[in-house]
């Protein structure tokens, strides 16, 4: 299935929520580049997407204070984001790709007890950066890739993946989220709509997908993440953070984000409470043809198999240059600081 969410979504709902509360600052060297957060049975744990080995850490809640961590012999490209599986595992999406180079990208499973589990992953239509994860309840990984002036790729397995692999992608839809004018983050208000984080609630019936200024919340009936992505999300503003990757859900609702350290700005977890109740019911805004070839190619004949031009919600004074002008200077700047090898 894919889906058109980028004019349709114009409308999305602002919530009438306070602004973040700062929860702790983020002191730990490890953490400098905190990419994703996830909290499960109370215990809230982070990464960061540098360094050549896994790493997952669990945070005291009221200092973020490391005090426990979860590794894996597996030496990542570039793990950008955390989530967990419906056995409590936690999963590290290594699938940040900022050059688009990429044969494979991976998730690796850290279990509870046990030795951790690297699957690998192909898209079908090449390389994409993304730095959002999710997991279903099937255990199937679910992926939003982070897309400049363009809707965004949702992909994810057929089946909860087994072994090594690699194991096909499918291109299950697209995600173009509405403006904003919160201010914040590292490129201006470009990055209001790049994908940077995605999580779910503890129960399921919300997921979140971040930008580096904003969480869009979307309400989930039957755990079809696909349909959930094709409803009016609601808006929660994250202003002033310094480069805004992470995102979680605690148990209660509230949710969590989280920044990097930069520019000499700590990095800091913030709380907006009760969030799940803002999401509200769902509210379908339409769907695209539904691809049935398993390729995830537009279905022949579909407007989708033409090329679309430049989506109609990029502003025309940013134009193509610029675009490009910042990619470029955003894979530099992370070649700069050592996340890519």
């Amino acid at each position: 299935m894919v889906l058109a969410l980028g004019p349709l979504l114009m409308g999305a709902a602002v919530a009438a929520v306070p602004a973040p509360s700062p929860e702790c600052a983020v002191d730990d060297s490890r953490l400098d580049e905190l990419s994703g957060m996830v909290v499960h049975d109370g215990d809230l744990w982070a990464m960061g997407d540098g360094g050549r080995r896994v790493q997952v850490h669990r945070l005291d809640r009221s200092s973020c204070a490391v005090v426990d961590t979860r590794t894996a012999d597996v030496d990542p490209y570039d793990a950008e984001d955390l989530a967990v599986g419906p056995d409590g595992a936690l999963w590290v999406g290594d699938t940040g790709d900022n050059e688009r180079g990429r044969d494979t990208v991976a998730v690796v499973v850290l279990p509870r007890r046990g030795d951790a589990r690297l699957h690998r992953l192909t898209y079908p239509d090449g390389p994409h950066d993304a730095e959002a994860l999710l997991v279903d309840a099937s255990g199937r990984p679910f992926v939003v890739t982070k897309e400049v002036g363009r809707p965004a790729g949702l992909y994810r397995t057929a089946d909860p993946p087994d072994g090594v692999g690699p194991t096909p992608l499918l291109r299950v839809g697209e995600l173009a989220l509405p403006a904003s004018d919160t201010l914040g983050g590292p490129v201006g208000g470009i990055g209001s709509r790049v994908v940077t984080g995605a999580a779910m609630s503890a129960d399921g019936a919300v997921v979140a997908v971040r930008t580096y200024t904003d969480a869009w919340l979307f309400p989930v009936q039957d755990g079809d993440l696909v349909a959930a992505l094709n409803e009016t999300p609601v808006r929660v503003p994250l202003p002033d953070e310094p480069q805004g990757e992470a995102i979680a859900f605690d148990d209660d609702g509230t949710l969590l984000s989280g920044s990097e350290t930069r520019g000499g700005v700590l990095g800091e977890i913030r709380a907006v409470p009760e969030a799940t109740a803002m999401a509200g019911a769902p509210t379908p805004v339409g769907t695209r043809p539904v691809d049935t070839s398993g390729t995830g190619a537009p279905p022949p004949g579909s407007d989708l198999a033409a090329d679309p031009g430049p989506p109609d919600w990029l502003p025309a004074a940013l134009g193509g240059v610029v675009v490009v002008g910042v990619l470029l200077l955003l894979s530099a700047a992370a070649a700069l600081r050592g996340r890519r090898r």
